[in-house]
């Protein structure tokens, strides 16, 4: 590796550090900077139910989700048969990538500055997506909205969980950590 790879650092993360981690402190009064919530990883799933009918369907997903995240897919097989479903056991129903580190902030920073802004009818992201524990999870219809895919080759849209994993403990916090990153939200209509 030369000197310039070894010391490259995407953007999102400088921000993170230059710029959020002193305006969490302030707004969450922390006095320690370990204490400001952070970014664990992003985990990324997309069912493929029409891959136990046409194998191709699977690796052309996988193609698609390769190029957006920049790292290859998990195949998902299914636990258990449903007969209603006419799924078997073992049989590859979907893809899951685990982000961390440079490439979830990649990640992250291509969501929010390009995919986000490309949803039709966008109004902003919903800020009851929380779990309870400071996680964020956010449902897309379709992988065409990153200019990483080509809409030639993917036929069909296939929608996307996006999970945000941090350490923020409670939702209130990771919202903030979430806004302060950057992230849409619906403003409140209560005012």
């Amino acid at each position: 590796m030369t000197e310039k790879e070894s010391s490259y650092i995407p953007r999102l993360k400088a921000q993170y550090r230059e710029q959020a981690m002193p305006v969490l402190m302030e707004r969450l009064e922390f006095k320690n900077p370990m204490q400001v919530p952070r970014f664990f990883k992003v985990v990324v799933n997309m069912g493929v139910s029409e891959a136990k009918e046409n194998i191709q369907a699977l690796d052309q997903a996988k193609e698609d989700l390769t190029a957006i995240t920049g790292q290859a897919p998990q195949i998902r097989r299914a636990k258990k048969s449903i007969s209603n479903f006419k799924l078997r056991q073992g049989m590859p129903i979907g893809l899951r990538v685990t982000l961390r580190g440079d490439r979830m902030y990649e990640f992250l920073d291509r969501l929010v500055t390009t995919a986000i802004p490309r949803l039709r009818d966008f109004r902003g992201l919903d800020p009851k997506g929380f779990d309870g524990f400071g996680n964020y999870n956010l449902g897309l219809k379709e992988q065409h909205v990153f200019p990483e895919v080509t809409t030639e080759k993917a036929l069909k849209a296939r929608g996307m969980n996006i999970s945000i994993v941090t350490s923020a403990g409670n939702d209130e916090r990771a919202l903030e950590l979430l806004r302060v990153m950057g992230f849409p939200f619906k403003k409140d209509q209560k005012k």
